[in-house]
């Protein structure tokens, strides 16, 4: 597991190969990942918007912008948590993935961003 806390927010990162599949006539690799998100402070948080870099051994980075997670835009009250599953697909066994969430404080109208810790995915006949 990955795990960063940025201003008191916890986000925590747990990966898996799925498997491969062709796809327009070239394999790929589909790994999945659940993240929590975790409110550590006092105040109530909310997740308006995330950004993700995307490397893939065999391509170049790709960079992901949008609006929540999973069509969602949680609001984590102190001590409270959000946990979403979500997937990537690579052309490489090989890969990883890091970013950061945009988020509003409830108490200050503050925004500011959370970091989410490189993850790696790795196919487990490509670990050596």
């Amino acid at each position: 597991m990955f795990t960063q806390v940025t201003k008191g927010i916890k986000v925590s990162v747990q990966t898996t190969f799925e498997g491969t599949f062709f796809k327009n006539y070239k394999m790929h690799y589909a790994f999945g990942y659940t993240i929590t998100i975790e409110n550590l402070s006092k105040d109530t948080v909310q997740l308006t918007a995330r950004h993700w870099d995307i490397f893939d051994a065999l391509k170049e980075m790709e960079t992901i912008d949008g609006e929540g997670v999973i069509g969602r835009k949680p609001v984590l009250k102190p001590g409270k948590s959000h946990t979403y599953s979500s997937g990537c697909l690579l052309a490489s066994p090989i890969g990883a993935m890091n970013g950061y969430y945009e988020m509003v404080n409830f108490t200050t109208s503050e925004e500011f961003e959370v970091d989410i810790p490189t993850f790696k995915f790795a196919a487990p006949f490509a670990i050596n």
